[in-house]
């Protein structure tokens, strides 16, 4: 038998606990839940074993008996972050239960603004990411995409998803700090700096003054961002299934003459 690798027996609880000592008096979940009210009140910086250890009234030494490293710790996080998957609609509308799933994904974002900053090492693992997992494919297993183009589309939702929380996070935190660099000196910088010969597209979207607001940083906006690039995604996959379902029903029709 294949040994389990060791970041999925942590993520599943299965590692050895130790047996020397005294009697455990906590678990890695404890560990794992103080360093999330951690991150959410102070940020993924403020995260150490040292800090975590302060949140729960013990020596940071103790903490390594339940979790190894700040590695392990950060592992355990972006599974215990997140919420079970919600249901899929009744109807077994594909679009829209990816849709369901794409936008419960960012209010994780809402709630948990550091989970994007978290190092990705690997597929999917934890108890919860694999339930997003599945309930991400169990969207498309009604539809003509075989299960490798099924995990294909899954990772590239994934992929945008992810992007797009972490763009939107980091382009907040420049806001905050430099607020004047997102309104109209940015346009006007542009219109200097852009020579029309060298960057023709780019200078044609500045003299169409896509540019001239007052802001760049829209939040209000952020849901119909989302939407509506999330949209054009999906329109790809459909567009795809299309093709797929009419090069199926072409051999069908091929087989039975």
């Amino acid at each position: 038998m294949t040994e389990m690798p060791a970041d999925i027996a942590l993520l599943w609880g299965l590692r050895e606990a130790p047996r020397r000592g005294r009697r455990p008096t906590l678990t890695a979940a404890d560990v794992t839940k103080a360093a999330i009210a951690v991150a959410d009140a102070e940020g993924l910086g403020a995260v150490s074993m040292a800090r975590v250890a302060a949140e729960l009234g013990n020596s940071t030494m103790a903490l390594y008996r339940y979790v190894k490293s700040k590695d392990e710790l950060l592992t355990l996080m972006s599974d215990a972050a997140l919420d079970d998957p919600p249901e899929l609609p009744a109807d077994g509308d594909w679009r829209a239960g990816i849709t369901l799933l794409a936008r419960s994904m960012l209010d994780v974002w809402r709630r948990h603004p550091w989970y994007v900053q978290l190092p990705v090492n690997g597929p999917p693992a934890g108890p919860r990411n694999l339930q997003w997992f599945d309930r991400l494919l169990s969207a498309l297993a009604d539809t003509p995409l075989d299960e490798g183009e099924q995990v294909g589309v899954v990772m590239g939702l994934l992929t945008f998803v992810h992007g797009e929380m972490r763009l939107r996070s980091e382009l907040a935190a420049g806001y905050r700090n430099n607020p004047e660099s997102f309104g109209r000196a940015y346009a006007a910088a542009l219109r200097r700096l852009v020579d029309p010969r060298e960057m023709p597209a780019l200078r044609r979207i500045v003299d169409a003054g896509v540019f001239d607001v007052d802001s760049l940083h829209d939040e209000p906006d952020l849901d119909a961002d989302f939407t509506a690039t999330l949209n054009r995604y999906l329109d790809g996959v459909a567009a795809h299934m299309a093709r797929r379902a009419q090069g199926r029903s072409q051999s069908m029709g091929g087989n039975s003459r």
